[in-house]
C-alpha cells in the first residue's frame, strides 16, 4: 500500500513538472511573438533609433558662412579701385564641446533603450494575464458542461422516481431549471472568451479570430517558482531613472562647455582693378585678408540658470526613483501575499471538493436503497460547482501573481 502511494506521488510530481514546462514553453512562444509583432514595441524601437541618430546630428560644426558684396561706388586705393568683397567664415566650438554633445545624445539614447525593456516586460505581463484568463474561462466552461451532464443524470433518476411515486414532478422541474442556469452561465463565459480572445490577439497584433491554444490543465506546483528579490533593484523602471540622471549629468557637462568662448576663422578676398596708365609693382593687386574671431559669452546668466535647473532635475529624479522603488516593493509584497493566498485557497477547495464528492456518493447509495432527496442533490451540486469554480480562480490567481513577480524580479 505504501509503495503504491509513493508511486502515485511520483506520477503526480512528473505530471506537474511536465505540465508546468509545457505551459511555460507555450506561453513563452506567445510572448516572443508579441514582442516581434506588437506595434507599441516597434514604436519604442523606432524612438530608440531616432535617439541614436541624434548622435550623428550633434556631431557637426556650425554652418559655414559665405558672403559676397559688390561696391556700387568703387573706393579708390593707391593700388586701384576695389570692385567687390567675398568672405568665408567658420565658427568652432570650444575644445570638447562636440564630444560633450555626443555624450549627451548617447545618454538620451540609452534612456530610450531602457524604455524598450520596460515595454517588453509590460507586454509579457499583459500577454500572461490574458493567457491565464483564457485558461480560466475555458476551464470553467468545461466544469459547467460536466455539471450539466451530472444534472441530466440526476434528472433521469428523478423521472424514474416520479414513475414509482418516490419523487415529485417539482423535483424534475428544479433540476431542469438548474440546468438552464448553468447553460446560461456557459454561454456568458463563451462571450467572455471571445472578448478576451480579441484582446489577446491584439497584443500579438494578429487577426482577432485567430485560434489560440491554451493548456488543458494547470496545477499549482508543490513549491513556489523561485525568484530573487534582489532583482527588484535592477528593474528597468528604476534603471530608467539612473539613465535620466546620467543624461542630466551629461547635459551639465555640455552646458559648461557651451559657456566657454567660440573661435572663428575666416578669409576676406577683395578684387582690385588696375589703375590705367600707371606702372608700379602692386598695381591692381587683389586683397587677401585672413581673420580670427572670438565669441565670448559675457552675459552668462542663462548658463548659471541651466546649472541650477540641472541640479533640481537630478533631485527630482532621485525622489521619483525612490517613490517608484517603494511602489514596486509594495506591488511585490502584494503579489507574494496574493500568490500564497491562492495556494491556501486552492488547498481548501481540494478538501471541500473531496467532501462534497463524498456527500454525493452517499446520496447515490441512498437512491439505491430507495430514498433520495433531490433538494439535497441540488445543494450538493451547487456546492461542488462553487468549489470547482473557486479552484480554477485560485489556479488563475496563482499564475497571474507569479507573472507579476516575474515582471518585478526577472
Amino acid at each position: 500500500m505504501i509503495k503504491k502511494r509513493k508511486y502515485k506521488i511520483v506520477l503526480v510530481l512528473v505530471f506537474c513538472l511536465y505540465a508546468g514546462f509545457a505551459e511555460a514553453q507555450q506561453l513563452q512562444s506567445y510572448i516572443q511573438e508579441a514582442e516581434s509583432n506588437n506595434p507599441d514595441i516597434q514604436a519604442y524601437e523606432l524612438r530608440y533609433n531616432i535617439a541614436e541618430e541624434k548622435v550623428n546630428e550633434v556631431n557637426s560644426l556650425p554652418n559655414t558662412e559665405f558672403e559676397a558684396g559688390y561696391f556700387v561706388s568703387e573706393p579708390e586705393t593707391r593700388t586701384g579701385a576695389q570692385r567687390a568683397r567675398f568672405s568665408v567664415k567658420q565658427m568652432l566650438p570650444w575644445f570638447g564641446t562636440i564630444t560633450a554633445r555626443e555624450n549627451y545624445a548617447s545618454s538620451m539614447a540609452d534612456a530610450e533603450y531602457v524604455e524598450i525593456a520596460i515595454a517588453k516586460r509590460k507586454l509579457a505581463l499583459s500577454v500572461s494575464q490574458s493567457y491565464y484568463q483564457l485558461y480560466a474561462i475555458t476551464a470553467k466552461q468545461e466544469v459547467l458542461e460536466e455539471n450539466i451532464q451530472l444534472l441530466k443524470t440526476y434528472e433521469r433518476l428523478a423521472l424514474t422516481s416520479v414513475e414509482v411515486g418516490k419523487a415529485s414532478a417539482v423535483d424534475v422541474l428544479r433540476l431542469q431549471i438548474r440546468q438552464n442556469e448553468l447553460e446560461k452561465q456557459k454561454e456568458v463565459l463563451g462571450e467572455d472568451y471571445l472578448a478576451e480572445k480579441v484582446q489577446f490577439n491584439n497584443l500579438l497584433n494578429k487577426e482577432e479570430n485567430k485560434k489560440i491554444t491554451v493548456m488543458d490543465t494547470l496545477i499549482i506546483p508543490f513549491e513556489n517558482m523561485p525568484f530573487s528579490k534582489d532583482g527588484l533593484a535592477m528593474h528597468p523602471e528604476l534603471l530608467k531613472y539612473d539613465k535620466l540622471y546620467e543624461s542630466i549629468t551629461q547635459s551639465e557637462s555640455l552646458n559648461q562647455k557651451e559657456s566657454l568662448p567660440n573661435i572663428g576663422f575666416g578669409l576676406d578676398y577683395i578684387p582690385v582693378a588696375e589703375r590705367p596708365e600707371m606702372n608700379f609693382s602692386d598695381n591692381g593687386k587683389d586683397i587677401l585678408m585672413p581673420m580670427v574671431s572670438v565669441s565670448i559669452p559675457i552675459f552668462n546668466s542663462k548658463y548659471n540658470s541651466r546649472t541650477k535647473q540641472n541640479e533640481l532635475r537630478q533631485q527630482e529624479i532621485t525622489a521619483q526613483k525612490n517613490e517608484r522603488l517603494n511602489t514596486l516593493k509594495t506591488l511585490f509584497a502584494q503579489a507574494k501575499q496574493n500568490r500564497n493566498s491562492a495556494r491556501i485557497a486552492f488547498s481548501t477547495q481540494v478538501k471541500n471538493l473531496k467532501q462534497a464528492k463524498d456527500a454525493e456518493n452517499i446520496l447515490i447509495r441512498n437512491y439505491e436503497t430507495g430514498t433520495i432527496d433531490f433538494n439535497d442533490v441540488l445543494d450538493i451540486q451547487e456546492l461542488q460547482l462553487k468549489f470547482q469554480m473557486n479552484q480554477i480562480e485560485s489556479v488563475k490567481m496563482y499564475y497571474v501573481q507569479s507573472a507579476i513577480i516575474n515582471y518585478l524580479t526577472n
